[in-house]
Parts: structure tokens; C-alpha cells; sequence
């Protein structure tokens, strides 16, 4: 990594003990600097630009991690991934018998990273980081590997099948009870669940992120549960059979037993609470679950005196109807309560669409709702979605007469705009 023996680098690590493998780093990553197996997500030091675009989407804190070591001794990535523990920090005395000032050094690589090109500004997501003024406040991380508690055991009380049976694409509706046990929510957190067991390599399994698909209030009024949305996985990425440990683990618990569960994570992420707000909401699959949990809180206001006048659209795509998660309580909702707008791309004899082809469509309504500036826009889904829904964005909003890139940057600026991808 460099000739000079004495140079030194403020070097980039995740921390393994904390790190769920949510995948939003890598995802975030602009410049293809963080990798994973199995068992790590890893930081690579030649490629690592100090851009900080993966610091503010990460639930955990875990990619918040650095230590100051001598360039010639970097961490490799093989390095990285056979870690289960953060290695311990360098001690400035370990620096001075090899003739290193670190302190000067240290400020110097600061120096230089703050100075590398396109460090500062690589990260184009429209994607705020910030959560909307009105949201409340979010409790997170209260459960996990670094906390006073490690884990919180819920009992599940509810699992109900989503999806047309008989179909590949299975997908239940889970709901665990807290009990006793304090772990508020807020509408767009996720939380953490733990499979039993051991890995091929005979280490625990570590936990799983999901989002939450139930309001603060819980699934049911009132009562200290949570509900989840959660595919069973039996196909990785390259479409090859696969069974995910976490998902078929969830998708198979049975009423009465326990789980272990971190979190609860995210604190951006979240609704407004402000009654005026205008929510869209664009989502695919399991990517419904925070939707779903933000449109039944809006449902639940909308019975009390004060109710929430703000309008509410969906645009929520799956393969087919049979694929689509919670397509009959969709259609039961009041018609005067939510926009709701289906796309499928695998019905047999029809032209395939997208949600970015619906938001098209509806460009006079959507355009109306992006120049009020109590409008919100969530999306989440599967990664690909995320650059044909903000193209679709740009067109609509220059229908409507918007520079797209003035209003992006000012409803990232003011938390009104979420992207939440994986």
C-alpha cells in the first residue's frame, strides 16, 4: 500500500460484533470499497476514499469504526474476514519505537483525506439521512451485542400467510409480543432476530434485519407486539436454491414459541407526525412492511377527533397479485382513505410494469403533491427499483415545472425524502 514505511492510515473497519449484514454499506458505497461473505462485511483499504457516504444509513453504528495503523500494515480483506472482534487499538508507544510522531500523522492523513478528490461529495442519493421535523423521537439499539442487554426474548402470537398458497413466492405475516419487556417502535424501524444454531463454520448465526410492519401502537392497539413481513428466501441473487437460514427460521415458527430479538434500529427513516403531511409511498414485496405500518397509524389517527387530513399514495409492484403481500386487506381499505396504485410485471399476456411506470401515469397528481412542501416520499425494495423511481421523479416533477434537482436536494435537506433499498 505504499513504500514509505512510516506512513500511516486512519483505516475503515465494520465491526463484526455488531454488524447485522443489512447490506445498506455496500449499497451505499459509491466507490465499490466494501465487499462481504458469509460471514463479514469488510472494508477495503485501497479503495476507501473517506467519503462517509455509508456512515449516516448504517441501523447499528457498526461501520462507524476506525483504527490508526501503518500503511504498510493495513488490514487486508482476508484480514477482515476472519474477524469475530474488532482488533484492539494501537497504542501511540507501539508507534514511537518504530520512530512514528502518530499524532502528526494521524492529522496529516486526515488532511489528505479530507483533500482526495470527490471524497467530500461522492454520494449522489437523493436519499435523506435526516428524519422529518415532526417525526417522533426513535429509540434505538437498545438490545444488542454492545448493550447492557444483549437480547430481548419475544413469543410469537401470530403467523399468517400472505401470499396466495400453493405459489413459490411465500411470504408470512409474523407477530411477536414483548410481554413485559420495554421495546417501543416507531413506523419505519426494524429490529433484529436472532436463528438458533450454529453456522457450517460453528459460530452462532448472526442477526437478521426486517422492517416492521406494525404502528407504535402495536399490531394490536394497545398491546406491546410488533408484526413483521417476511419472505422465505430458497433462491440467492444469482437465482441458484438456496434456503435462508433467518427467513425459513421465521416463516416456520409456530404460535407460542420464543425468539431472541436486537434492536431496534433506524432513526431516519421514520413518518411524519404532522397531521397535515402527504405521504407516497412506493414500494415492492416485503418493501411494504414500513407502508404498511404507516398507513394503519394514519388509519388509526384518522378515527380519533384530531384525525390526519394529509393525503396518502402507494404504488406498490410485485410479479403478479398472487405474489403481492396483502393484496386482500389492500383492496378492503375505504376508497376515500389511500391512492392506491398495483403494478405487476409477470401477468401472463400483458405489458410489464413498473412502479416508476405508474408514477408516470399519475404525473399531474404526483407533481401536485412533490411542489407542497408538506410532501413525503418513502421508497423501499429491492435496490434495482432505486434509480428507475428517482428517474421517474425527475420526469414528473419537470412536467409539473420543478427543477428536480433544487427540489431533491431541499427534500433531502429537510428529511422528506427516504430511500431504504437493499
Amino acid at each position: 500500500m505504499g513504500t514509505d514505511d512510516s506512513a500511516v492510515l486512519k483505516q475503515h473497519l465494520i465491526d463484526p460484533e455488531i454488524c447485522i449484514r443489512c447490506n445498506t454499506c455496500e449499497a451505499t458505497c459509491p466507490v465499490g470499497a466494501i465487499t462481504h461473505d458469509s460471514r463479514n462485511y469488510v472494508v477495503d483499504a485501497e479503495k476507501c476514499n473517506f467519503c462517509m457516504a455509508c456512515i449516516p444509513p448504517c441501523p447499528t453504528g457498526s461501520i462507524d469504526n476506525w483504527r490508526v495503523v501503518l500503511k504498510a500494515e493495513a488490514y487486508s480483506l482476508n484480514d477482515q474476514l476472519g474477524w469475530d472482534v474488532l482488533p484492539a487499538e494501537l497504542s501511540p508507544e507501539s508507534f514511537a519505537e518504530q520512530g512514528v510522531d502518530v499524532g502528526a500523522a494521524v492529522a496529516a492523513a486526515d488532511v489528505q483525506a479530507a483533500e482526495t478528490p470527490g471524497s467530500a461529495a461522492v454520494q449522489q442519493s437523493v436519499s435523506s439521512t435526516t428524519p422529518p421535523w415532526s417525526a417522533a423521537h426513535a429509540y434505538v439499539n437498545l438490545y444488542g451485542p454492545k448493550a447492557q442487554q444483549k437480547t430481548v426474548t419475544a413469543t410469537v402470537t401470530g403467523n399468517v400467510r400472505v401470499t396466495e398458497v400453493g405459489k413459490d413466492y411465500d411470504t408470512h405475516h409474523v407477530v411477536l409480543d414483548f410481554g413485559d419487556h420495554f421495546f417501543p417502535v416507531l413506523e419505519g424501524q426494524s429490529l433484529g432476530i436472532i436463528p438458533p444454531g450454529a453456522d457450517a463454520s460453528g459460530r452462532p448465526h448472526h442477526a437478521r434485519q426486517y422492517s416492521i410492519a406494525s404502528p407504535r401502537n402495536g399490531e394490536r392497539p394497545g398491546y406491546n407486539n410488533v408484526s413483521l413481513t417476511v419472505k422465505r428466501v430458497l433462491e440467492d441473487w444469482d437465482g441458484k436454491p438456496v434456503r435462508g437460514v433467518a427467513s425459513n427460521y421465521v416463516c416456520d415458527l409456530k404460535v407460542g414459541e420464543q425468539v431472541q430479538v436486537i434492536g431496534p434500529f433506524g432513526n431516519s427513516f421514520l413518518m411524519p407526525n404532522h397531521p397535515g403531511s402527504h405521504i407516497v409511498m412506493i414500494c415492492t414485496g416485503t418493501g411494504s412492511a414500513p407502508m404498511r405500518a404507516m398507513t394503519e397509524w394514519r388509519r388509526r389517527q384518522r378515527k380519533s377527533d384530531a384525525g390526519a387530513h394529509g393525503k396518502l399514495m402507494l404504488f406498490f409492484g410485485a410479479r403478479t397479485k398472487e405474489e403481492l403481500p396483502y393484496f386482500g386487506p389492500l383492496m378492503s381499505l375505504p376508497k376515500d382513505f389511500m391512492d392506491i396504485n398495483l403494478v405487476f410485471s409477470r401477468e401472463a399476456g400483458k405489458t410489464k410494469r413498473y412502479v416508476q411506470d405508474a408514477l408516470r401515469d399519475r404525473a399531474t397528481d404526483v407533481g401536485a403533491l412533490l411542489a407542497d412542501a408538506n410532501t413525503h416520499i418513502y421508497v423501499c425494495g429491492l435496490k434495482a427499483m432505486e434509480e428507475g423511481v428517482v428517474l421517474a421523479l425527475q420526469d414528473v416533477a419537470q412536467r409539473q415545472g420543478l427543477n428536480w434537482e433544487s427540489l431533491s436536494t431541499a427534500m433531502k435537506s429537510q428529511g422528506r425524502i427516504h430511500f431504504e433499498t437493499y
